[in-house]
Parts: C-alpha cells; sequence; structure tokens
C-alpha cells in the first residue's frame, strides 16, 4: 500500500512541475499580446507592465506603483528670537528663499532632529542638527561645528541648496525616499 501510495505521490509531482498551477499566461503568452510587456525570472514569475500605467499584475495579485509626492510642509510659523529656528530663517530669506521653503526646512529637521546641536544617530554617525554623515564634513563650515548652531546651519543650507535645490526640494525627497 505504501508503494503505490509513493508512486502516485511521484506522479502527481512530475504533473504540477509540467502544468502551470496558477493557470496565469506564459510570459511569452502575455509578450506575444502586444499589449503588454512581460517579464519572467527563472523561478516563474511573472511581472505584466502595462504601458502608461502605474498598475502591474504579478502572480495574478496587482501591484500599484506608488506616484512620488510633492510634498507640502506643514506651517512652521514665526521662530522664537534666538533660537536655532529663528537663525535659520534669517538664513532662508537671505537667500532669496520664501516662507514655504522655511516651513520645508523646519519640518525637515523636525524630523532628522528636532533641531538639536548634538542629535547623533548612533547606528549611522550622523550629527547635527542637518545630520550630517559623517558630522566633521560640517568643518568646512566652521571649526565650532559640533556645537555651534549657526555654523550646522550654515553647512546644512549649503547642502540642502547644492544636492535638491530648494529645502521644499529636499523635503520632498524626504518624504518620497525616507532619507534626505
Amino acid at each position: 500500500m505504501l508503494g503505490v501510495f509513493a508512486y502516485l505521490a511521484s506522479i502527481g509531482l512530475v504533473a504540477a512541475l509540467l502544468v502551470e498551477p496558477t493557470g496565469l499566461s506564459s510570459a511569452a503568452t502575455l509578450a506575444a499580446a502586444g499589449d503588454v510587456a512581460a517579464i519572467a525570472d527563472e523561478e516563474g514569475q511573472t511581472l505584466e507592465v502595462t504601458a502608461g500605467d502605474d498598475t502591474h499584475a504579478r502572480d495574478g495579485f496587482s501591484v500599484v506603483k506608488p506616484k512620488p509626492v510633492h510634498a507640502v510642509a506643514p506651517a512652521a510659523g514665526t521662530p522664537d528670537p534666538g533660537t536655532a529656528k529663528a537663525i535659520a530663517y534669517d538664513m532662508v530669506m537671505a537667500r532669496g528663499w520664501n516662507q514655504a521653503e522655511y516651513d520645508c526646512l523646519v519640518a525637515l529637521w523636525n524630523k532628522e532632529s528636532h533641531w538639536n546641536v548634538y542629535a547623533h544617530n548612533t547606528k549611522s554617525g550622523a550629527y547635527g542638527i542637518p545630520q550630517a554623515l559623517p558630522g566633521s564634513k560640517m568643518a568646512s563650515a566652521g571649526a565650532d561645528w559640533a556645537d555651534n548652531p549657526t555654523t550646522q546651519i550654515t553647512w546644512g543650507l549649503g547642502y540642502v541648496a547644492g544636492r535638491y535645490g530648494t529645502p521644499c526640494g529636499a523635503w520632498t525627497h524626504s518624504q518620497n525616499k525616507g532619507w534626505y
């Protein structure tokens, strides 16, 4: 009896390997249809991409590609005089940026460091208000980079301008990618 069971089990396994168990079309069939591009990997999984569509089907499941978010930061309000945020406000305005750019900067650095000049990420080594990685990069803005908010903000605004163009560019990138 055990031998018959083993024989039938092995026949069932071979049949399952020969017949596509999901009933989905193969990649070649999808590509031949012309309205979708199909990609198959060695394991037999497929990905269908309809031209101009952000919705994809993968192995019978719909996958929707998220659209990038153009992030709008909450209003930051007027900073308290003498604070790091007040220093940043003056520097943002001196660059010719507007209130919306300041709002984005506040949101970005709230997320990164809560405006703590001594903020240190023990996992990555990032440091300071802008979370420079490594923190010693900020020495290019001043030798007092480790404890001076003006130096850190100066460096941080230069980094933001050079890499993202504006604080809102950096904030949008941070919202879409989780980092800046």
